[in-house]
């Protein structure tokens, strides 16, 4: 069997099962590696060697943990949780609380869109705003995984559709690019044309996750300590107001100046200690808290960046491919559908949609053309097939983002609160109307 397959099932199945997701990760690699071909010190070799491709998200991770819980001690966040709560009782005297609950979850969708473009700090903004948020949340009894999905749709769909920001470099530095160099012509149509079908697909998917699938009330725990900080909080002093402001504009500024999450959530955190918001002394305690909230997310990139070096070792992606060629014998319709299928398989392992275009682009161009598809469906498989399994992968920082900030008080599960939800209302969509993209563009 390919190497892909058994990898990826494998850690599939082994996070199911609640193994932990990084030991899923390793135990999958290590049957993939010995699949492909590869001994066993080649296996741990090939791992090793791409551990360092995960290491500078990792440390970006970390200092944006730092960054948000340095951020939490100026009290703009609880404050405006509270400011939630007390809508929140209004409306309910009011006999209109769907009002609220809408409300916050358009909110936080409109933020994840634009942590993609307008403000590109990608999933910073999560553990900054939502751990404050937790006990509006339990109060509501709102669904997390409702949340959940709200965030990864706007995380995801964005950069597959607005080239602007992180979109710009998935469409047209990434997209474009890889399929010019494979021999595409791609004159006379945007990269955003292409997506257009898919993310539709995904808007409705979201639509049925918010108002059908977890519509119902949840039960949470409610942290009375949390209740009361958030009902209950002094006013924040202008100058932590300024300082903090201060600080999200300069990181976003160096940010955006040298490519680096990890420079710009440095910048704001000295920012914040100079201007006196973070108590020198306890500086590295509140940063430590804040690395911790954040080092499980930077184990699981760093990991998933080993099992991402194995398959490529491997080879066993052109293998896939070909032998899909052999098995549609000139099928459209299937042949669309099976590469979209391997393009869900090599991103759920990957983690990374940005990783798996220049890998598929090779082999999906030359394919597409010869069985006849336009250059604008060739287009839409590819983009397609690199996005499907960025939702929904335990390794995609698009379900990685979520958790790390609704499970801070240890009420949401990475599988089963972000990974699964994610799967099932974006994946299966993504097949279904990018096969149609394929078929009729």
């Amino acid at each position: 069997m390919n190497a892909v397959i058994v990898a990826v099932v494998i850690m599939l199945s082994l996070s199911l099962m609640r193994v932990n997701v990084i030991l899923a990760l390793f135990l999958g690699a290590l049957a993939g590696g010995l699949t492909g071909g590869l001994n066993l010190e080649e296996t741990l070799s090939a791992f090793g060697a791409g551990l360092g491709g995960g290491a500078s998200i990792a440390l970006s991770y970390a200092l944006l943990g730092a960054f948000a819980m340095a951020i939490s001690r100026s009290g703009i966040p609880e404050a405006l949780a509270g400011g939630i709560i007390k809508q929140m009782d209004k409306a309910k005297e009011n006999g209109n609380p769907r009002l609220i609950r809408f409300g916050l979850l358009g909110s936080i969708m409109l933020m994840a869109i634009a942590s993609q473009n307008l403000i590109p700090v990608h999933i910073a903004f999560i553990p900054i705003l939502i751990p404050p948020l937790l006990s509006a949340f339990s109060r509501m009894q709102l669904d997390r995984r409702q949340v959940a999905c709200v965030i990864t749709f706007g995380l995801t769909a964005t950069y597959m559709l607005f080239p602007v920001g992180f979109g710009n470099i998935y469409l047209n530095e990434i997209l474009a690019a890889n399929l010019k160099t494979n021999g595409l012509d791609t004159t006379g149509f945007s990269m955003s044309s292409a997506m257009v079908i898919p993310v539709i697909g995904m808007f409705l998917g979201m639509l049925t996750a918010v108002f059908i699938t977890y519509r119902k009330p949840r039960t949470y725990r409610i942290h009375e300590r949390t209740t009361a900080s958030t009902q209950d909080t002094p006013p924040v002093s202008r100058k932590n107001a300024l300082i903090t402001g201060l600080a999200v504009a300069l990181a976003l500024t160096a940010q955006l100046q040298t490519g680096s999450m990890s420079l710009g959530a440095l910048v704001g955190c000295m920012t914040l200690v100079i201007g006196g918001v973070i108590c020198w002394r306890s500086a590295d305690d509140v940063f430590v808290q804040g690395m911790k909230m954040m080092a499980f997310c930077g184990f699981i990139m760093i990991t998933a960046a080993g099992f991402s070096e194995v398959l490529r070792t491997t080879g066993a992606v052109p293998q896939l491919v070909n032998a899909i060629g052999e098995m549609i014998q000139g099928n459209k319709g299937l042949a669309a559908f099976m590469m979209l299928l391997v393009g869900l398989l090599v991103t759920m392992g990957i983690g990374s949609s940005f990783s798996t275009v220049p890998i598929i682009a090779t082999l999906y161009v030359p394919l597409g053309l010869s069985l006849g598809f336009s250059p604008l469906a060739v287009a839409a498989l590819v983009g397609t097939s690199g996005a499907l399994g960025d939702a929904g992968s335990p390794a995609s920082d698009s379900t990685i983002g979520p958790t790390a900030g609704l499970n801070a008080d240890g009420q949401h599960d990475h599988i089963r609160d972000s990974v699964i939800p994610t799967f099932i209302h974006y994946n299966l969509p993504l097949l279904v109307f990018g096969w149609v993209a394929a078929m009729i563009l």
